[in-house]
């Protein structure tokens, strides 16, 4: 599932958030590839809003409500 890379030094806490998402979608009866695929879409989409939430000091997390503010 390739996808631009994403300037931001913000990227803490992506692989669990793809994880959970991933099962996130298995348990709305999502099947494998639909869950992957957009479970994919929503953490790059919250990997590049990343910059816009500001917690911390280094490798700050990817901005899981994205989609709300």
């Amino acid at each position: 599932l390739a996808a631009p890379r994403v300037a931001t030094k913000n990227t803490h806490g992506t692989g669990c958030s793809l994880s959970s998402a991933i099962a996130a979608g298995l348990a709305r009866g999502e099947g494998m590839g639909a869950a992957v695929r957009n479970a994919k879409a929503w953490v790059t989409a919250a990997i590049a809003a990343a910059d816009r939430f500001s917690v911390g000091h280094g490798h700050g997390p990817v901005h899981h409500f994205h989609r709300y503010y």
